[in-house]
């Protein structure tokens, strides 16, 4: 159950960083109501991950996914340049990710 709540936490802290961003220093209301409540479920996710699993590996873990969907979603959605050195290396964090699940 760890392994999925901190796979979910790390989808919302891919969720506020995004909403961080689009939140104009704080002065856009929806994308700094979204950060608030992403960063509350992705902390409290990872707190409760922490519970039973290695510090280091849930962080290493939860800061993977985070950053490889926040690419992914500015690649997609935002204009952030696609580039194959870029996508490999994405992938690459992704089978890391991976590696510590399985080595766990």
């Amino acid at each position: 159950m760890a392994w999925i709540v901190l796979v979910i936490s790390g989808c919302m802290e891919a969720v506020w960083a995004t909403a961080l961003g689009k939140s104009d220093g704080f002065h856009r209301f929806g994308a700094s109501a979204v950060f608030v409540l992403g960063m509350l479920l992705s902390m409290a996710g990872l707190a409760y991950a922490l519970r039973t699993l290695p510090v280091g590996t849930a962080y290493a873990v939860w800061v993977g996914i985070g950053a490889v969907l926040t690419v992914a979603y500015g690649m997609v959605f935002d204009g952030e340049a696609v580039s194959a050195p870029k996508v490999l290396l994405l992938a690459g964090i992704v089978g890391c990710v991976v590696g510590l699940k399985v080595l766990h």
